[in-house]
C-alpha cells in the first residue's frame, strides 16, 4: 500500500486489506488533525477487504463527531461491490463523478 498526501487529499494506491489496515487509519487521522475535510482517493486501489472499509467508515463516523468530513472518491465497481455487500455504504460518502460535458 502507498499512501502519498496531496493536501487535504490521501491517494492509496495498491492492496488496501487488513495489512494495511493501521498504516491508512494513522494517514487518515492525521489529515483529520490539520485539516477539516479530507479526501480519500482509492481510485489506484488495485483490491480492498472488508476490513480495510471498516477502517473508512469509522473514521467517517468519527470525523463527523468531531465536525470534520471525510469523502471517498475514485471507487470503483469492485469497491462499491464491497461497500454494498457489507452495508457500509450506509455510512460512508462517496464522492459523485463530474458529469462530462
Amino acid at each position: 500500500m502507498d499512501i502519498v498526501t496531496d493536501g487535504p487529499t490521501l491517494v492509496l494506491s495498491g492492496d488496501f486489506d487488513v495489512r494495511s489496515t493501521w498504516e491508512v487509519r494513522n494517514a487518515i487521522y492525521d489529515q483529520l488533525h490539520t485539516h477539516d475535510d479530507v479526501v480519500v482517493d482509492l481510485t489506484d486501489v488495485t483490491t480492498v477487504d472488508v476490513t480495510a472499509l471498516k477502517v473508512l467508515a469509522f473514521a467517517t463516523r468519527q470525523a463527523v463527531r468531531e465536525g470534520h468530513h471525510l469523502t471517498l472518491r475514485g471507487c470503483g465497481p469492485a469497491v462499491r461491490r464491497m461497500l454494498h455487500i457489507s452495508r457500509l455504504i450506509r455510512v460512508v460518502e462517496i464522492e459523485r463523478a463530474a458529469a462530462s460535458a
